[in-house]
């Protein structure tokens, strides 16, 4: 199993009584969007993407991402793994959502933990790559979190798929006696599931003088609400996890056709950027 993909559904609650929301910061005064994010409890959590699709690419951690959405009524199923769209999980973690459309997601990664700016980084490399660096700062974008990455491919000759899972807290503050166990779970061949909301945005530069690669990026990011436990054990063992998501097709840079496609992407080879497939 590479991806299972279920048909779109409806999820979620009125915004007011949501954890997790997706929001627009305007510029006061005025209507001209400042910054698209991702809210927890009210308190801006990550900012994404811009909605131009011309700027980089981007996941950003800022002060509101300080918890996890865990769910003790299935925590237990959660922790043996699920092999299909479990509705009761999914209708769970959906009340935690706005109301929308979604397209839920099974899939099963080896995740490899990454830390910005050293080896792996997606930001210091492939971005930097198309879209240079920052023009201010000089230097690559930051997303302030260590994150996993986890598959990449080939959509066409001028596009590139890249799948990330976003921790909403770093790997620092977790329980690091809860990830052993997970680690001896693994070893002994439980694939445990994770529980994650997700984005797929399409970025690509209108005029970059920097790049030494010019293409489309996709970035398919799931923003943990479940799991941290166990994707970071999975990274230190080198073993398979499986995530559960929802992907918020309203809330992502790229339309249904683009999200429906993400299954038969993911069966094909991983390839990274300019590699072709192996006879």
């Amino acid at each position: 199993m590479s991806m299972i993909a279920g048909e779109p559904r409806r999820f979620g609650v009125a915004p007011s009584g949501a954890r997790l929301t997706f929001e627009t910061e305007l510029h006061e005064p005025g209507p001209t969007p400042r910054r698209r994010l991702l809210v927890l409890d009210g308190e801006p959590a990550f900012q994404l993407s811009m909605w131009c699709g011309t700027c980089q690419f981007l996941f950003r951690r800022l002060e509101g991402a300080d918890g996890t959405l865990s769910l003790d009524s299935v925590r237990e199923r959660l922790a043996v793994g699920v092999s299909d769209l479990d509705e009761g999980i999914l209708t769970a973690f959906g009340l935690l959502l706005p109301e929308g459309d979604y397209l839920p997601l099974l899939l099963r990664v080896v995740p490899r933990l990454v830390t910005p700016g050293q080896e792996g980084d997606y930001f210091s490399d492939e971005q930097v790559a198309t879209w240079g660096p920052d023009q201010f700062w000089g230097l690559p974008e930051h997303p302030r979190t260590p994150y996993y990455r986890t598959f990449e491919t080939v959509v066409n000759d001028e596009a590139h798929l890249y799948e990330f899972v976003v921790p909403m807290v770093p790997p620092l503050w977790n329980d690091q006696e809860r990830v052993v166990e997970y680690v001896e779970s693994m070893g002994r061949g439980t694939e445990p599931t994770a529980v994650a909301v997700s984005t797929l945005d399409r970025c690509e530069p209108a005029v970059s003088p920097h790049a030494t690669d010019r293409y489309e990026h996709w970035g398919l990011t799931h923003f943990l609400l479940d799991g941290h436990h166990k994707l970071e054990a999975a990274a230190a063992a080198r073993r398979p996890v499986r995530i559960l998501s929802l992907l918020a097709m309203g809330e992502s840079l790229s339309d249904c056709d683009d999200q429906r496609r993400l299954p038969a992407l993911r069966e094909r080879p991983h390839l990274t950027r300019g590699a072709r497939p192996t006879r």
